[in-house]
């Protein structure tokens, strides 16, 4: 659900394919030759490098590195050339053959039509107030077509020239977030200029449609993992208030990069109190969002403080509010979510991880270790902390 195997040399194409666009966009904009769409720079041209293509398509992104490869020996053939009179020519000849030489990829197949957010970045940090406003919005305006669930079979699916995609499905993560955000506001046409989707670009805000896109997110995940037991894109741990006892309150993202976070959905019940544990912080989450009185000793009592976080959780593991209580989730050190286990599960284990990078990371720890971990979330946490999430959206790394 992250990306194909990770090549070094595809990964380090990717990077440079997306900072070179960025790079161009920024030039533009800085010459006034582009103006600004939805408060960010737009992308003038009609369309761009489908970076997405290239990280399935192994062929057309090697034949674009040779390409790339040999315009740089030409540029530095002529630099030569420029420097040294007397073998001018020889220089000169040598950086055409490099150009003859290249691979040159078809166009039709490099290049993919573009929006003018095609480049735009969510202007706000992934949190559990944003997804909440985005159901609101979902439900009032997507509903009836995506389906309360996502999977494109609302009750007016059926009266649509083209059937509703799913977002049950890597859809969201092969689809730049700037162009999901061009095709909410502007809507979308088929092939012969038939409008397939109504745009929604003045009856809903831009915040509001970025939080559409947060919530769509988390949607998928839910349906996700409740119909084929993962997640179909990776997916962060929403920012949320966080309140300690005897500790001011704090964000999520004060661990991140130094602690792993354990997600409890915690619904009161003494018996049900989480110990805590110093692998993680544990974060309850409980159905008002309000401070718990007096945890009893060595029990966790960090709350989200959010009644907002009781029913977002509840989506994003794809399970009825009613029946969430005893849900938990792991998120890594980076602050993606990576394992849940239901309630009432028998303990963590492979299959409670719903997010990987496809690494063969476990055998590696195991052989360097000489032994496989005593317990099951002890195996769940080294494999986490062995294999990085390598986040794909719209082709590129990020």
């Amino acid at each position: 659900m992250t990306a194909p195997p990770p090549q070094a040399w595809l990964n380090a194409l990717l990077e440079a394919v997306q900072a070179a666009q960025l790079g161009l966009l920024r030039l533009w904009h800085a010459l006034g030759w582009t103006g600004d769409r939805h408060g960010q720079p737009a992308w003038p041209w009609t369309h761009r490098i489908a970076g997405e293509t290239l990280l399935i398509d192994l062929g057309l992104a090697r034949q674009l590195a040779l390409t790339l490869v040999a315009v740089a020996v030409a540029l530095a053939c002529l630099a030569v050339a420029l420097g040294w009179r007397r073998r001018r020519a020889v220089w000169l000849g040598l950086g055409a053959l490099a150009l003859v030489a290249a691979p040159w990829p078809s166009p039709a197949l490099l290049l993919t039509p573009a929006a003018p957010t095609s480049f735009h970045r969510h202007p706000a940090p992934f949190t559990v107030d944003a997804i909440a406003e985005g159901g609101r919005v979902y439900a009032r305006h997507c509903a009836a077509c995506h389906g309360a669930d996502g999977r494109g079979e609302g009750p007016l699916a059926a009266t649509l020239t083209r059937w509703p995609p799913t977002f049950a499905s890597p859809l969201l993560g092969r689809r730049a977030e700037g162009e999901l955000f061009w095709h909410i506001a502007a809507g979308m046409r088929d092939g012969a200029g038939r409008a397939t989707m109504p745009g929604f670009g003045r009856q809903i805000d831009d915040a509001q449609t970025w939080a559409v896109i947060d919530y769509m997110k988390a949607l998928a995940a839910g349906t996700g993992a409740a119909a084929q037991g993962s997640w179909p894109i990776p997916l962060r741990l929403p920012e949320v208030a966080v309140r300690c006892p005897q500790a001011p309150v704090r964000t999520l993202a004060d661990w991140r990069g130094r602690q792993r976070v354990r997600v409890v959905a915690f619904d009161g019940q003494p018996g049900a109190w989480p110990v805590d544990d110093p692998r993680f912080l544990t974060l309850l989450v409980t159905r008002d969002g309000q401070p718990l009185p007096n945890p009893p000793a060595f029990r966790a009592g960090c709350v989200a403080a959010s009644a907002d976080a009781w029913p977002v959780f509840a989506r994003l593991a794809g399970i009825d509010p009613a029946r969430l209580a005893g849900t938990v989730w792991l998120a890594d050190r980076d602050g993606w979510l990576r394992a849940q286990a239901g309630p009432g599960g028998n303990g963590w284990s492979e299959a409670s991880l719903l997010c990987t990078s496809g690494q063969a990371a476990r055998a590696t720890q195991v052989a360097r270790t000489g032994a496989a971990p005593a317990d099951g979330l002890t195996a769940l946490l080294l494999r986490m902390d062995a294999e990085p999430v390598r986040f794909v959206q719209g082709g590129f790394v990020h």
